[in-house]
């Protein structure tokens, strides 16, 4: 186990451009017996062999690390998620470039580890088919999962240039073969010009939901977040996140397939915290970020740690409310008693 904040304790803190890299300065392992006793293990998937436009995602693991986030609780909710969770950086899965088999394999059993821990897998992307291989490994431990996807795309495909494997098309291979629990998937800000009819028809005979970007717009983010929690429901959830559902100006460029009039990231980080707070989310990755530049001036990996920084903060505040719940009833008993 490594401490990068190790010869900066005094200090607090440590400068983001020096020591060990690894996501938000969290201790780092490779070794699956360090995890027991971690509640969250970041893990990267630096692979874009599936693109179907720009390449360049294989570098978001990396950049999305660099992009620190100052430490201390969140502003607004007054929670510091770091405190309140124990996170460990189990560093990349063994991808190989131009093998997506093996490479798929590789993140399917580095996930895995992580949920054998019982710990909760925050995975970084990589485009994002690197989700199959994490649904996999997530619903092999909890069956059937529910989704919350933030995405301009559906990724409903049968094929996308033919291709049957690509990061346009493993929703409906995750559906088909059960692993996505289809009438608990919910879609948010979907738009421009793919897919088309065949696709959403057969979203449709399977009960998921779409909410689009002119949702957003008309009805304003929490209403939509309301109906996509709704449509999920209890149960457990994974939580995925194309960083280009949000609109190109708030990206810098940083993603491979950007369709203007996307959301803000105001609306998505508050999407996220949300979805994190009220549902029960057993996996969460965030893909499609293509760096710009390295450290906190790239644009779409800054966004995207920020992404996970909500992410983290929601889980926190949903086990604090736990917490509270169990104690007053605790306490309650107590005093029937």
């Amino acid at each position: 186990m490594i401490d990068p904040l190790e010869r900066w304790a005094r200090f607090g803190e440590k400068p983001d451009f020096a020591g060990f890299l690894t996501y938000g300065g969290a201790p780092a392992t490779q070794d699956p017996a360090d995890l027991r006793g971690f509640d969250v293990a970041v893990v990267g998937a630096p692979t874009d062999d599936l693109v179907s436009d720009r390449p360049g995602t294989r570098y978001g693991p990396r950049a999305i690390r660099a992009a620190s986030c100052p430490p201390g609780p969140h502003l607004e909710v007054g929670i510091d998620a770091f405190e309140a969770l124990k996170v460990v950086d189990f560093g990349d899965a063994a991808v190989l470039p131009a093998d997506a088999l093996r490479t798929h394999e590789a993140i399917e059993a580095t996930v895995a580890q992580v949920l054998g821990a019982g710990a909760l897998p925050v995975v970084l992307g990589g485009d994002h088919a690197i989700t199959e291989p994490s649904v996999r490994a997530v619903s092999a431990v909890h069956g059937p999962v529910g989704m919350i996807h933030f995405d301009t795309h559906t990724d409903t495909g049968a094929e996308v240039f033919g291709v049957e494997i690509s990061h346009g098309t493993f929703i409906r291979r995750l559906v088909e073969e059960g692993a996505i629990e289809s009438t608990r998937y919910a879609q948010i800000g979907l738009r421009g010009y793919w897919p088309g009819e065949a696709e959403f028809a057969w979203q449709a005979e399977r009960g998921i939901t779409s909410l689009f970007a002119h949702d957003v717009r008309d009805l304003g983010i929490r209403e939509v977040v309301r109906r996509a929690v709704e449509a999920v429901g209890p149960g457990p959830v994974y939580l995925t996140v194309d960083v280009d559902v949000l609109d190109p100006a708030f990206l810098g460029g940083g993603t491979g397939t950007p369709e203007p009039g996307g959301m803000s990231s105001t609306e998505l980080l508050l999407a996220v915290r949300t979805v994190a707070a009220e549902l029960e989310l057993v996996g969460v990755d965030v893909v499609e970020v293509i760096p710009t530049a390295v450290g906190s001036a790239d644009l779409s990996a800054l966004v995207a740690d920020r992404v996970v920084r909500e992410a983290l903060t929601g889980i926190a505040l949903r086990r604090r409310a736990a917490g509270a719940g169990a104690a007053a009833r605790a306490g309650a008993a107590g005093a029937e008693g």
